[in-house]
């Protein structure tokens, strides 16, 4: 008689140090950060809603595509990865979460992105021609590989991190406000009730004690009666100096100038300091999508964040405007090629 039931075979675990554990190891990486909790700092999110804000509001030409929610995800991939990828498809674009590319003189030629779904997502294979790949801050050795602005400050993030760690600890455990109160001589019973009356009293006397015990039983018990503070002094760590530097660093990466966040700065510092985010790097940022858009969807696509942002002296252009009206009426009058003398000082 032939037993009717095959013998399972032996299933193979892959142990802690396996694929499975670092695979699983590369995607907590993937989504906490370089350093954990950095993209969750403060600084770190408001600069990411400056990039989201005003690339979502840039005037966009040659694309139906480029909706201002999918501006938004762009500039918020580009502050937190580096890179965005997104499935070209007839009805729009299917953002990527995870992928994998092969190369071929150091350009991709294929895909295999993850797109996210409410059913758990799906797996799509596609050519490099079907696919917005924009990447920033590249090295050379991985031109097809972009990098965060926090990777390039890593420590600067990494210690605002920390200090403000640090301080949350303080603050939650710390005996702040609680005082050690010396009082008379008193029956062992009263004290212990004395102490436990004010447990859990935050900002309350925290220890009670008798004269004889502050003084350790010395010959003078009437000294010391003054109560002792057990607030831990936080101006010697210059905690604030340190965090307000981690920040200045942080801004800077992604260009946005700490003056920004100064509460002193007055209004024509802010309006400058919107002007260098919207001129040195929204718009760049702006150019690197529309090259990659014109190249993928084979028409001239134009993305401006200039006029939207007013990232421009107005007042500046007004006399501009003036100043050429005058001289083009000038010019006219005395019989001068405008638009030679234009070409002369390269305006176009």
């Amino acid at each position: 008689m032939i037993w009717p039931f095959k013998r399972k075979p032996v299933e193979n675990r892959a142990s802690n140090t396996g694929y499975t554990a670092s695979l699983l190891a590369a995607r907590a990486a993937l989504i906490t950060g370089r350093e954990g909790v950095a993209e969750l700092t403060s600084a770190t999110q408001s600069c990411v809603s400056l990039w989201e804000g005003g690339l979502s509001l840039a005037d966009v030409q040659g694309t139906d595509l480029l909706t201002p929610p999918m501006l938004a995800l762009v500039a918020r991939s580009l502050a937190l990865r580096g890179e965005f990828l997104a499935l070209i498809r007839e009805d729009g674009l299917a953002v990527a979460h995870e992928w994998d590319l092969s190369t071929r003189n150091g350009k991709p030629t294929a895909y295999r992105l993850s797109i996210a779904d409410v059913n758990g997502g799906y797996t799509v294979t596609a050519l490099a021609g079907e696919v917005l790949h924009i990447v920033t801050g590249a090295s050379a050795s991985t031109p097809y590989v972009g990098t965060p602005p926090l990777r390039r400050a890593a420590l600067s993030a990494g210690l605002a991190n920390a200090v403000e760690s640090a301080l949350s600890d303080v603050y939650s455990t710390a005996p702040i406000g609680s005082q050690i109160v010396p009082m008379p001589e008193a029956q062992v019973d009263d004290l212990t009730a004395l102490r436990e009356g004010f447990k859990g009293r935050r900002g309350s006397v925290l220890v009670v004690e008798g004269v004889a015990q502050a003084t350790a039983a010395g010959a003078y018990p009437d000294l010391f009666k003054q109560p002792t503070d057990l607030t831990p002094n936080l101006q010697r760590l210059e905690s604030s100096q340190a965090i307000k530097e981690a920040i200045q660093s942080i801004e800077s990466v992604f260009g946005v100038l700490p003056a920004l966040s100064n509460p002193a700065t007055t209004g024509p510092a802010i309006r400058e300091s919107q002007r260098h985010l919207g001129q040195w790097t929204l718009q760049p940022l702006a150019k690197l999508v529309a090259h990659e858009c014109s190249i993928k969807l084979e028409s001239h696509v134009s993305l401006d964040v200039m006029r939207p942002l007013q990232a421009y002296d107005s007042g500046g252009r007004a006399r501009t405007v003036t100043a050429l009206v005058q001289a083009m009426a000038q010019a006219k009058e005395s019989g001068v090629d405008v638009e030679r003398a234009l070409r002369l000082v390269n305006w176009e």
